[in-house]
């Protein structure tokens, strides 16, 4: 018998208030260790999705169950990594990381195993005692991301974290996403405007149409795992990025 899936959408629709519909009768699963990414034209509701699979805003229609539960009721599987790193100023990365396991009253002692587990992983073990202020852009997404994974969870979600970067730190970071999930396993839900990523990224991609959000295709991507830059030059990865490419102005098209 087939697991239940992880996450599970049926029928989801939103609107905030008395304003138009966000997004119009989503259906959607994902299993254990899938990487689902979403990618639309503006306006098509990737942002809203995926926060309403954190539980951070209630569905107006439909159902969501994260886990088989209601989300609110799931957040202490889940993990959240945003468009900004939203790092504490006043703390080193040390303190930023270990933030939320005080809030959870982790021990002393476990916090900073934890810690140091996952900083090694994003390759900042070295920059523990820094403040956010003495950090490159790409090394504040690696203690944001650093902090997600400090919480074990089993579904973690990314709202476009490398989208303000450079291409060639942007490409080294999502060679390293990869990694980290071989060694932890943790299903994703990645929110993008770049083909090229949702392709070397991802087993599945759901394409959306604006006005109102709905789901205009879902394409699974075939490339073998694990993914390195190499992967880049294959032509199998060209194929598919054009392919995405078409599908994705069909919706922009359609919207």
């Amino acid at each position: 018998m087939a697991a239940p899936p992880l996450v599970e959408l049926r029928d989801v629709s939103k609107r905030f208030g008395a304003g138009p519909l966000v997004l119009d009768r989503i259906a959607l699963s994902a299993a254990e260790g899938d990487f689902v990414s979403l990618i639309g034209p503006s306006g098509c509701g990737k942002s809203t999705l995926l926060r309403l699979i954190a539980g951070l805003s209630p569905v107006t229609d439909g159902a969501l169950t994260v886990a088989g539960r209601a989300p609110a009721g799931a957040a202490a599987e889940l993990a959240f990594v945003f468009q900004d790193a939203t790092l504490l100023p006043w703390l080193t990365v040390a303190g930023n990381v270990e933030a939320p396991l005080r809030l959870r009253r982790i021990p002393a002692a476990e916090r900073a195993a934890v810690r140091r587990r996952v900083l090694d992983l994003v390759r900042l073990g070295d920059r523990a005692g820094a403040y956010p202020r003495q950090l490159s852009g790409g090394q504040k997404m690696r203690v944001s991301l650093a902090r997600a994974l400090a919480l074990s969870p089993r579904l973690l979600l990314l709202d476009e974290p490398f989208g303000a970067l450079d291409e060639i730190t942007r490409g080294h970071l999502n060679e390293e996403l990869l990694a980290i999930r071989q060694s932890q396993a943790w299903t994703a839900f990645f929110v993008t405007h770049s083909v090229a990523e949702a392709v070397f990224l991802s087993n599945r991609i759901v394409v959306l149409a604006a006005a109102p959000g709905r789901i205009h295709a879902e394409l699974r991507v075939d490339l073998p795992y694990p993914r390195t830059a190499d992967t880049r030059l294959a032509r199998g990865f060209h194929e598919r990025v054009a392919e995405v490419s078409r599908v994705l102005r069909d919706a922009e098209a359609a919207a």
